[in-house]
C-alpha cells in the first residue's frame, strides 16, 4: 500500500483551509453531513432514470456515533458510495467535488439539490481530527475500499470490506490542549446542538444513540440507564411548506425556536420566490426592540441557508441598515459560494434577493400601516427611530423608500399621523408643513414659538427624537411642501393689519433692539419684535439651517461639536414688559441692562439651554424684588 502525496498547490491549499478559511471547527459536522446527504440524494437521481433501483425513502439516513474510549467519531451514509477512483479523484485532489460534476450531468427537476458542491468541506474534518479514514462501497460493487490520510503528509487507499453500500468516515479526535478543548466533539449534547443548528433541515434522517434513563423494573426508586436511537433533525423547514398548511401559532413557534427575540413577533412575511432567482425566506417585525438595538455590539442580518444547510447566522447583506430590526431566514440553490460555505460571493443573485426583501418588508409595513394601524405604531414606537435615520443616513440616498412610512405626533390630532395625512388636511393658504422641536410632547406644548401657527389653526409636528430635525432637513420636502420649524426668522405668516406697528413706533423700537443688541454683546444675533409672540414676553429664534435644538443635540454628542445657531432674541412689543423696557430705556440704562439679560436667560431656559452664570442671574432676580 504506498502512500500518496497531495500535490503541492493542493497541501498548500489544505493547510490554509484548516487553518483560516473556517472561523469555527464546529462546521466540520455540517460539511460532512451535507456530503453524505448529497451521496442520497445521487442514488435518488440514478432511481428516476433506472428502473431495475426502487429508491424507498425510509431505507436512506445518515448516522453519527461517537466513541469516547477510542476518541473517535464517525459519520455513516447509506448513499452511492464511491469507488477506488472516487476515492481518488474527489478525496486526493483538493477543491473537486464530485456533487458538483454529478449535478452538471443531472439537473434536478423537482426540487432535490445536490449541495455539496464545496471542493474543500470534507477537509474541514483535519481541524478536529489527527486521522480521517473513510470507508466507501460503490453501488454495484462488491469491493469496498479505505481512504486514509493524517492531513497534510498525504493519503493511502487500499481495499477494504463493508457489508452494505454507502461510506462510513472516522475521525480520530485530537487531543486537547491549553487552547483547544477537542472533547466537546465526542459529547453526545454538543453533537447533536451543532446538528440542529446547521442540518436540522436536512432531508434525509441524522440519526444518533442517545443515552436515557428508565425505571428499573421491579424496582420503585431506582432507575437503569440505556441507549435509544433517535432522529435528530427535523427534515421539513417551515418555509417549504404551503402557507395555507401554516397556522400564526407555527410562525410564533418558529420564532421564539430559532431565538429570534423574547417577544412575539408583529407580523411575519413569508415569501416564497420564483422569479430571476429562486429562494423562500421568512422574516419577521418584532414587537420590542432588543436591548442592545442601538448599539454598536448589536448586529443585523438574516440567516441563510443553502438547500436547507446553514451557511451564515448573520448575513448582513440581506438586510438594509434601515431595515435591520428585521429577523428571519432566506434559503437559496441560486447563490454563489466560493471554498467553503462561509466565504459568500456578492453576485447579482444576492442582490437580487436583497432588493426583494427590501421591497417586501417595505410592502408589509405600508399594509400594516393602512390595514392595523394600533401594530403599525407599537411598530413604531419600537423601530421609527431607526426609519428615520435611514432618512438622514448616505445622504437622504433612501428617503424615497422610507418617507410614507414616517410618523410624528400631531399638535391637533394628539397622536402619531403620517407626512401625507398631515398635508392632506393642510389649508390651501399654509406654505409649509410646521414642526417644533424639544425634548418631550409636554415641553413642546409650552414653547411661546409655537403661538402664532397655532392661533392660524395650523398643525404641528412634534419632534422629540435627537434624529429628527437631521432626517427632515434631509428630506427638505414632501409633495412639494417645504418643512419650516417655528422657530425659523420666516414663518411665511403675515401678522394682521391691527397687530403691525407704525413706522413712528418702528423707529423707536429700533433704537431700543439696537441698545439690547449691545448690552448682549454678540450672545445673540439680533433683538426684533417678534410677529409670532402672542401671551409670552420674550422668545429665541434661530436664522439658517442650524436650529437652536439641533445645537443641544450636536452639542451633547461624544465629540462635543461647537456649533452655534444664530440665534435672535424676539420681543413681545405687546406684552406689559415691553412698556418696562423703554421706560428703562429712555431714562436707566443699568435696569435696561437688567431687564435685558433676565429676558435673555428666560429665553435660554424655555429652550433648555444652560445659562452660562446662575449665580448671576439668580442675584438679578433679587435686584427687581427690592
Amino acid at each position: 500500500m504506498a502512500k500518496k502525496e497531495f500535490k503541492a498547490e493542493s497541501k498548500r491549499l489544505l493547510e490554509m483551509m484548516i487553518n483560516s478559511i473556517y472561523t469555527q471547527r464546529e462546521i466540520f459536522l455540517r460539511e460532512l453531513i451535507s456530503n453524505a446527504s448529497d451521496a442520497i440524494d445521487k442514488i435518488y437521481y440514478k432511481a428516476l432514470t433506472d428502473d431495475n433501483l426502487v429508491f424507498n425513502k425510509e431505507d436512506y439516513y445518515i448516522k453519527v456515533t461517537a466513541d469516547k474510549a477510542n476518541r473517535t467519531l464517525t459519520i455513516t451514509d447509506t448513499g452511492i458510495g464511491m469507488t477506488q477512483e472516487d476515492l481518488e479523484n474527489n478525496l486526493g485532489v483538493i477543491a473537486k467535488s464530485g456533487s458538483l460534476a454529478f449535478k452538471s450531468e443531472n439537473e434536478a427537476k423537482d426540487g432535490h439539490n445536490i449541495i455539496g458542491q464545496f471542493g474543500v468541506g470534507f477537509y474541514s474534518a483535519f481541524m478536529v481530527a489527527d486521522v480521517v479514514t473513510v470507508t466507501s462501497k460503490a453501488l454495484g460493487s462488491d469491493q469496498a475500499f479505505k481512504w486514509e490520510s493524517t492531513g497534510t503528509e498525504g493519503y493511502t487507499i487500499e481495499p477494504s470490506e463493508k457489508d452494505s453500500v454507502g461510506t462510513e468516515i472516522v475521525l480520530k479526535i485530537k487531543e486537547n490542549t491549553e487552547d483547544d478543548q477537542y472533547d466537546e466533539y465526542l459529547e453526545e449534547y454538543r453533537l447533536r446542538a451543532i446538528i440542529k443548528k446547521y442540518s436540522d433541515f436536512i432531508r434525509y434522517p441524522i440519526k444518533m444513540d442517545i443515552k436515557s434513563q428508565r425505571p428499573k423494573e421491579g424496582t420503585e426508586n431506582e432507575f437503569e440507564e440505556y441507549q435509544e436511537e433517535q432522529t435528530i433533525n427535523s427534515m421539513v423547514p417551515i418555509w417549504r411548506k404551503n402557507k395555507d398548511e401554516l397556522t400564526e401559532e407555527d410562525y410564533n413557534n418558529f420564532y421564539a425556536e430559532k431565538r429570534y427575540g423574547f417577544d412575539k413577533p408583529l407580523k411575519h412575511i413569508h415569501i416564497k420566490a420564483d422569479g430571476a432567482v429562486v429562494y423562500n425566506a421568512i422574516l419577521f417585525i418584532p414587537e420590542n426592540t432588543p436591548f442592545d438595538y442601538y448599539t454598536k455590539e448589536y448586529e443585523k442580518g438574516l440567516e441563510l441557508y443553502s438547500n436547507g444547510v446553514l451557511i451564515m447566522d448573520k448575513c448582513g447583506d440581506l438586510l438594509p441598515d434601515y431595515f435591520s430590526f428585521v429577523k428571519g431566514m432566506v434559503d437559496s440553490e441560486d447563490l454563489s459560494l466560493n471554498i467553503s460555505r462561509e466565504m459568500l460571493q456578492h453576485d447579482r443573485q444576492l442582490t437580487l434577493i436583497a432588493k426583494n426583501i427590501k421591497n417586501k418588508i417595505k410592502s408589509q409595513l405600508q399594509s400594516l400601516l393602512k390595514d392595523e394601524r394600533e401594530k403599525y405604531e407599537q411598530f413604531y414606537n419600537s423601530f421609527g427611530r431607526q426609519l428615520k435615520f435611514g432618512v438622514y443616513n448616505d445622504y437622504g440616498t433612501h428617503k424615497d423608500v422610507l418617507q410614507d412610512l414616517l410618523m410624528f405626533y400631531s399638535s391637533t390630532e394628539k397622536k402619531l399621523v403620517t407626512l401625507d395625512e398631515y398635508v392632506s388636511r393642510m389649508p390651501e393658504d399654509q406654505k409649509y408643513i410646521y414642526y417644533a422641536s424639544g425634548e418631550s410632547i409636554e415641553r413642546i406644548e409650552k414653547l411661546p414659538q409655537t403661538e402664532l401657527v397655532a392661533d392660524k389653526g395650523y398643525e404641528i409636528l412634534y419632534f422629540t427624537d435627537d434624529v429628527d430635525e437631521f432626517a427632515i432637513k434631509m428630506l427638505m420636502t414632501y409633495k412639494e411642501k417645504e418643512f419650516k420649524s417655528v422657530s425659523s426668522g420666516d414663518l411665511g405668516i403675515e401678522p394682521n393689519a391691527d397687530e403691525k406697528p407704525s413706522e413712528a413706533e418702528e423707529g423707536e423700537n429700533k433704537e431700543l433692539f439696537e441698545s439690547m443688541s449691545s448690552i448682549l454683546g454678540g450672545k445673540v444675533k439680533s433683538v426684533r419684535a417678534s410677529k409670532r409672540l402672542k401671551s409670552h414676553p420674550v422668545c429665541l429664534t434661530a436664522e439658517g439651517d442650524l436650529t437652536i435644538e439641533m445645537e443641544k443635540i450636536l452639542k451633547a454628542m461624544p465629540n462635543g461639536q461647537d456649533i452655534k445657531a444664530d440665534k435672535v432674541l424676539e420681543i413681545n412689543i405687546n406684552h406689559e414688559v415691553f412698556k418696562s423696557l423703554k421706560d428703562a430705556h429712555q431714562g436707566d440704562q443699568e435696569k435696561l441692562a437688567l431687564y435685558t439679560n433676565l429676558l435673555y436667560n428666560q429665553a435660554l431656559l424655555i429652550e433648555g439651554l444652560t445659562i452660562a452664570d446662575p449665580v448671576e442671574f439668580t442675584n438679578d432676580i433679587c435686584k427687581i424684588m427690592v
